[in-house]
């Protein structure tokens, strides 16, 4: 039993730590923090037979942690994203605008005025008084987020979809709005 729990052990907690770095979403980091819980477990049996009481109790510690994880993303965060698709979905059909869930915003597809691909948006600064949308942050460029460009776009100069966010202008002039440093962003959305 050591030999399998020490091999799932490591394995498990690597492919839990990839799954929830990931963020891709409730269902998947919760299913990231099963597969954790996995680990734990299996680390607190190889502590157990091995006598390291430090790995078996640090390990029982992680597995009371794994579970609030996992009520956490599969319960209740899955549930809010659930609610909010499906009020997208509803809105679709009904005499109202159509909604999508602000929370999606993040990581949501940006496209120029033609379709094509831009980056992904990481970030919308909302204006406190009225609520409305200022500018959204684009990201562009770049693998994983190393070496991606930051720009922010004005509300005005786009349009929101269920699954993408369309500017009002093509890359080239996406391309020539000013860069924004990664923790000093803007007070006020760029100029048109």
């Amino acid at each position: 039993m050591e030999t399998i729990a020490g091999w799932i052990a490591p394995a498990a907690t690597m492919i839990a730590a990839m799954m929830t770095a990931a963020n891709l979403g409730a269902r998947f980091t919760g299913w990231g923090f099963v597969v954790f819980l996995v680990g734990s477990i299996c680390w607190s049996i190889v502590g157990a037979s091995t006598g390291q009481t430090n790995l078996l109790a640090t390990n029982g510690f992680l597995t009371l942690v794994n579970m609030v994880g996992i009520w956490r993303w599969l319960g209740r965060q899955r549930v809010y994203e659930d609610g909010g698709h499906a009020a997208a979905e509803a809105s679709q059909n009904a005499p109202a605008p159509t909604l999508f869930p602000a929370g999606s915003l993040a990581g949501m597809a940006v496209v120029d005025c033609h379709g094509a691909a831009i980056g992904k948006a990481v970030e919308a600064m909302v204006e406190c008084g009225s609520g409305r949308i200022s500018y959204v942050v684009v990201a562009s460029g770049g693998i994983g987020g190393v070496a991606e460009s930051l720009r922010a776009v004005a509300r005005e100069q786009m349009g929101f979809g269920n699954e993408r966010i369309t500017l009002t202008m093509e890359s080239a002039a996406f391309q020539r709005l000013p860069l924004i440093d990664g923790e000093d962003w803007p007070a006020t959305p760029p100029a048109g």
